[in-house]
């Protein structure tokens, strides 16, 4: 009896400790509720020069699109310019980038994969044919995206005031009603900004940035040599460098760009299971630098604790526990009837209850999300409806993509993206 005693408080240790080291996170669910939207601090009408970095793979489909999207802003012309690195590419997507106005370089080099290693080799192109001095930021996008005309404007807004060594902005979802692994992540991405970043920017805590759409100031760039950022994951480890160095990246809740999502579950799978590799190897990396941050009390140390719970492995003991109830539950077959009913009662309550909170929970968060941005998703009221009660299916592959990445290699893959067909600005649907 005292083994079963041990199962059950562990059980319930593991989901006390979740509680207590993720509640931070219900005020960033309260506010993002019933905050007002906050606007950005117009200290001064400056205009800012910047350059727009694009790192693209066979993507002469989309290239042009964006481009195009991103040379009709609403910010003066002669203040920026579109730059793309075309990196190993077969197809013709430096000539697509060209034809669309951009300024494109190439790039072969088949040991140094990875976006991190273009957009270095990128800015080190730019700072020898433009001038170590010639912008004051440096946008990130990637080539399936559709940037709204005010994009740089709003951006700028939030940039100028001074606070912010990099700005990220609103991720919202060209394809977002083709199918439930398209709407899953464009909702996603949804809760991130509402739920995630808005707060982190009201009460005045570092965001984080999330693969594309956001940009990094020029003395940022500089200190750092370039893009010295070549994990999995390179956007986050650029995060979590900000938080230990106490780099303060803004979010900007009217720049809005629009990005592509997989539409096939391989592909999904595949692109995940890099994503999970990447949080695992940041995880590795930084997890005690973050924590050093944390227990020294430092000027940044929620930045740093909430950095390190975002890469905290904790989907691995997620996993983890599942396994092991599961596990358990098989194992009371082979024990005595009153023991393994004692034993097959508790982990049956656990799985019960872990398999209904786990979907009412997010369930709940996508729920909040679709009232909340319900006028920015483009999709048809029966879409956005019917494809909410798919949403927790959607994190739930999370769990064998998770049990997948302690085991499995995972490198970069091209996604195939496809042209929009839309009009050359995609509108906000306000």
């Amino acid at each position: 009896m005292k083994g079963l005693v041990l199962f059950q408080d562990f059980n319930r240790i593991i989901a006390v400790l979740f509680g207590i080291f993720y509640m931070y996170q219900m005020v960033y669910l309260a506010i993002g509720l019933f905050g007002k939207k906050s606007e950005p601090e117009k200290k001064s009408a400056e205009l800012k020069r910047y350059a727009v970095m694009i790192s693209a793979r066979n993507e002469e489909n989309v290239i042009g699109e964006l481009v195009d999207s991103l040379k009709h802003q609403s910010y003066p012309e002669d203040l920026y310019e579109v730059y793309v690195l075309a990196d190993n590419c077969t197809d013709h997507t430096a000539d697509a980038a060209r034809k669309a106005g951009a300024v494109a370089y190439e790039r072969f080099n088949k040991e140094k994969v990875g976006k991190g290693y273009a957009l270095n080799e990128l800015y080190h192109h730019i700072m020898e044919d433009a001038g170590t001095d010639a912008y004051d930021g440096f946008f990130v996008f990637d080539a399936d995206n559709i940037v709204d005309y005010r994009f740089i404007e709003e951006m700028n807004r939030t940039f100028v005031n001074g606070k912010f060594d990099a700005v990220t902005g609103y991720r919202n979802s060209k394809n977002y009603a083709d199918n439930w692994i398209t709407a899953g992540y464009s909702l996603n991405f949804l809760r991130e900004a509402r739920f995630v970043n808005s707060p982190r920017m009201k009460i005045g805590s570092s965001c984080m940035v999330s693969g594309t759409g956001f940009l990094v100031s020029a003395e940022t760039m500089k200190e750092n040599g370039g893009w010295p950022f070549h994990l999995l994951t390179e956007d986050i480890e650029f995060s979590v460098d900000c938080a230990i160095r106490g780099k303060r990246i803004g979010y900007c809740d009217d720049a809005i760009f629009y990005d592509e999502q997989p539409q096939e579950f391989g592909q999904s799978f595949r692109q995940r299971l890099r994503w999970t590799k990447g949080f695992f190897q940041i995880a590795r990396e930084y997890s005690v630098s973050l924590a050093y941050s944390v227990v020294k009390g430092r000027e940044n140390a929620f930045d740093c604790y909430d950095a390190l719970m975002t890469v905290a492995p904790a989907s691995v003991l997620t996993a983890f526990l599942l396994i092991y109830n599961t596990v358990i539950l098989g194992a009371t077959l082979f024990m005595n009837p009153y023991l393994g009913e004692m034993y097959r009662m508790t982990a049956l309550q656990y799985l019960t209850g872990a398999a209904v909170g786990f979907y009412l929970q997010f369930l709940m968060t996508g729920g909040f999300t679709l009232i909340k941005e319900w006028k920015r998703i483009r999709a048809s009221s029966a879409a956005k409806i019917g494809y909410l009660f798919l949403y927790p299916f959607f994190m739930f592959t999370y769990v064998p993509i998770t049990l997948a990445g302690i085991f499995a290699k995972a490198e970069w893959k091209p996604i195939v993206h496809h042209s929009s067909r839309q009009n050359r600005q995609m509108k906000t649907a306000e």
